[in-house]
């Protein structure tokens, strides 16, 4: 049993060990739960942690791309820092996908990795890796910590590191001798802060100047940071400034969707419409958003590396702003340290250049989410409309990677922050892990996670874990047998050459009563309704399989359209 600054007999030292460490910033840090799948390297860090289960939760994953993508959800859903524990080579891979989601998604997330013992390092010992070459481009810092007085420095650092500027995870490994080994006492550093940036006088006077010049500004918002309140001051800006609003790919609920401003979705299938109105606006204003490769259309919705819009850039991170966009004006800012500044922000008295724009905007987006009929007995449009109508605002939606992310993203209408939970990376696999995390964080908020049948079975494992912490997700499988995405592109450039796409699955009902879980299948539209409610009333976690035509690809696609599409582009009759 670990005791926290236990004397060692006959020395007047207190004594501690490196795992005791380790927990005790966890707690000055505010964690109050960690994500793992057990390994030896880090026992002693279990063992510090039976200590302490009332202040911190552990919650054992069964694999650990899961833990760390259930980390990086707390990360998204909070703000703060998610952290998740594993063990060295194996577990370090496996877990690699969630701090490339983190990365890519601007996440806060902390991985701490078990490691050889320092006298067995550089050997090629068992499941030995260099994780600072391992991690190098895919966290914002990776390190090792070989002597145990210096933990608390270094979890400071990780935790500050991980949340300011542009968010992100941070790597530390941790030899199982530095974590096991007794050694003295050392004072914990303070609790951590975020640091950010706030614009200037100038940049803000310069902001007014360039909408009162307009003749038809945008907004595309988004991106990470962002807080309640900020979303709350964002919304006075637009509404005050009468500014149409696009929302960057997957960062739909920074602001609700059924307010006038909103124009749609600025990602994967953009509305036509919403994209011609991008690109003919005077002045586009992107706050918070990278302007990455979805939210830009494959970097083809802006020219680079001038736009012909008056470009105003808002990031967090000073490395971002002219990455690939040399904005107009550039400014480096928090998202709650803008929004406040904006939200006072009001335009001189008398009629806007673009009055009747946002209206316009706002009926092309709610005509844009109409469903449309497809191929077979389930129309997923208006599943997906059926779902917004019995599930409450603050609801929680996860997803992973997939076309059938597509009818989510068009026909769902976020109207709470923090509602999406998604990858903006594109890792398959992500909304079943997301969607645990969010209900250990929320167990009174409804957590529904929408995987496609591929996805799905990239995690399936852990609804073992949504039944062992008693955490009552539902889980809604579309289910194609086939990797639909990929189908999709590759009937597309090399039409009816099928080979490497189809899938086996099992029955998904009996797969979720399998685990003790309630399970439901769905083959008709008329028949989700019922089961919806049957599985929300259900007092479990509750799966339910959504049996899809393949050849309903997208909403706006067959799978023959797109083929037919993929022979002209090969000049084939």
């Amino acid at each position: 049993m670990s005791q926290p600054n236990a004397p060692v007999s006959g020395s007047p030292v207190a004594q501690t060990t490196g795992a005791r460490l380790v927990v005790d910033a966890l707690l000055t840090h505010g964690v109050e739960r960690v994500f793992c799948v057990p390994g030896e390297s880090f026992l002693a860090v279990l063992d510090s942690l039976h200590d302490e289960t009332e202040r911190i939760q552990t919650i054992v994953c069964r694999h650990e791309a899961a833990a760390a993508n259930m980390a990086e959800a707390v990360g998204k859903l909070t703000g703060t820092p998610g952290v998740a524990i594993v063990t060295r080579g194996p577990g370090a891979t496996h877990a690699s996908i969630g701090v490339h989601t983190a990365f890519q998604d601007s996440t806060p997330m902390i991985l701490l990795i078990g490691q050889c013992a320092r006298e067995h390092l550089e050997r090629e010992a068992f499941q030995e890796i260099d994780y600072r070459r391992m991690f190098g481009q895919m966290a914002k810092w990776v390190a090792q910590i070989d002597d145990p007085k210096r933990i608390p420095e270094y979890l400071s650092h990780a935790f500050h590191t991980a949340t300011s500027g542009r968010p992100g995870p941070v790597v530390l490994s941790l030899p199982e001798d530095v974590l096991s080994d007794a050694c003295d006492a050392v004072a914990g550093a303070p609790a951590y802060q975020r640091v950010a940036a706030s614009p200037s006088a100038a940049q803000i006077g310069k902001l007014r100047e360039l909408l009162e010049g307009a003749q038809r500004p945008m907004v595309i918002a988004g991106g990470s940071g962002w807080t309640s309140a900020a979303c709350a001051d964002f919304q006075r800006f637009v509404e005050n400034w009468q500014l149409p609003v696009g929302l960057a790919f997957r960062f739909q609920d920074t602001l609700d969707n059924e307010h006038p401003n909103y124009a749609g979705d600025v990602g994967l299938g953009i509305n036509p419409a919403l994209a011609k109105r991008i690109r003919d606006a005077d002045l586009l204003l992107a706050i918070g958003p990278r302007l990455g490769e979805a939210t830009t259309n494959g970097y083809t919705l802006l020219d680079i590396p001038k736009t012909k819009q008056t470009l105003v850039h808002v990031h967090q991170g000073a490395e971002e702003l002219g990455r690939v966009y040399a904005a107009d004006l550039p400014i480096v800012s928090g998202m709650p340290e803008l929004a406040s500044m904006l939200a006072a922000l009001k335009p001189a008295s008398g009629e806007l250049a673009w009055t009747g724009a946002t209206d316009e905007a706002h009926r092309a987006y709610l005509e844009w989410r109409k469903p449309r009929q497809i191929p077979g007995d389930v129309q997923m449009g208006e599943v997906i409309q059926q779902l917004r109508a019995h599930l409450p605002d603050d609801a929680i939606l996860t997803n992973g990677a997939g076309n059938y992310a597509t009818w989510l993203h068009r026909h769902f209408s976020y109207r709470h922050y923090r509602s999406q939970l998604a990858p903006t990376s594109g890792a398959m696999g992500y909304g079943v892990p997301a969607a645990i995390a969010a209900k250990s964080l929320y167990p009174q908020r409804a957590v529904v996670a929408l995987a496609g049948d591929g996805c799905f079975m990239m995690a399936a494992q852990e609804l073992a874990t949504a039944m062992q912490y008693d955490l009552h997700v539902l889980f809604i499988v579309v289910n194609n047998a086939h990797f639909g995405t990929i189908r999709m592109h590759q009937e597309r450039h090399y039409p009816g050459r099928v080979h490497g796409t189809g899938l086996t699955n099992p029955d998904f009902a009996a797969f979720a009563r399998s685990f003790g879980a309630h399970g439901e299948t769905v083959e008709r539209t008329e028949d989700f309704l019922p089961a919806l409610q049957r599985a929300m009333a259900a007092q479990s976690a509750a799966v339910i399989e959504i049996r899809m035509l393949q050849e309903a690809s997208t909403p706006g696609a067959t799978l023959e359209q797109i083929r037919e599409q993929g022979r002209k582009m090969r000049g084939e009759s």
